[in-house]
């Protein structure tokens, strides 16, 4: 049975992504860098929009606010284009142009549960935000990994990432910081159909 991470890079506050900021707030270091390169093999799941994003970024489509990209962009970008993705979409069209992408019309949570039942290996979320929404809602989500930059986007924050979510219980499985400044931590998740009448144990 596989596995399904939804993981998340993040300001402080909870913003996907700012206007005018790099990708990782500019703020990645080798200690992370070398992390994200021992990452294990994964299927990637993604929604339309984050397809048209990334597959642009793998056709030479630089973000707004930079003439080009820097090498870690470029070297993230290359690996996700080496990988296995998914995208479930209703509105793109056949072929997809980024290679090693498959794409799915079914609905998404009861296909993303198949290939739970099915396969074997890691499944792995990258942005799409109302997809990861919609697994963790229907109970599918193993691990809930976020990977916190020290930046608070106040003024150019944009996707913020917990809006429309559920209430989820949170266990603790991981922590790490990386580089002196930026915070991993992982949980098993467990969504929750009303507050704890008690303080947990």
């Amino acid at each position: 049975m596989s596995e399904l991470l939804v993981d998340f890079i993040t300001s402080l506050d909870g913003c996907a992504s700012g206007e005018g900021w790099p990708g990782f707030w500019g703020l990645e270091g080798p200690e992370y860098l070398a992390w994200l390169g021992e990452q294990p093999e994964a299927t990637y799941l993604m929604g339309a929009n984050t397809y048209r994003l990334m597959s642009g970024f793998a056709a030479g489509e630089v973000p707004g606010g930079q003439d080009e990209f820097r090498p870690e962009e470029e070297a993230s970008v290359d690996e996700l284009t080496q990988a296995s993705k998914v995208v479930f979409s209703s509105s793109l069209e056949e072929p997809l142009t980024w290679a090693n992408s498959t794409l799915v019309r079914d609905d998404a949570v009861e296909a993303v549960r198949a290939m739970k039942s099915s396969g074997s290996g890691l499944l792995s979320t990258i942005g799409s935000l109302a997809l990861c929404r919609s697994l963790l809602r229907a109970g599918l989500v193993d691990r809930f990994r976020v990977v916190m930059f020290p930046v608070i986007t106040g003024a150019t924050g944009e996707e913020r990432i917990y809006d429309g979510y559920p209430d989820v219980a949170l266990e603790m499985i991981e922590h790490r910081t990386f580089d002196g400044r930026i915070q991993l931590v992982e949980y098993e998740p467990r969504v929750l159909e009303h507050p704890p009448l008690g303080a947990p144990a």
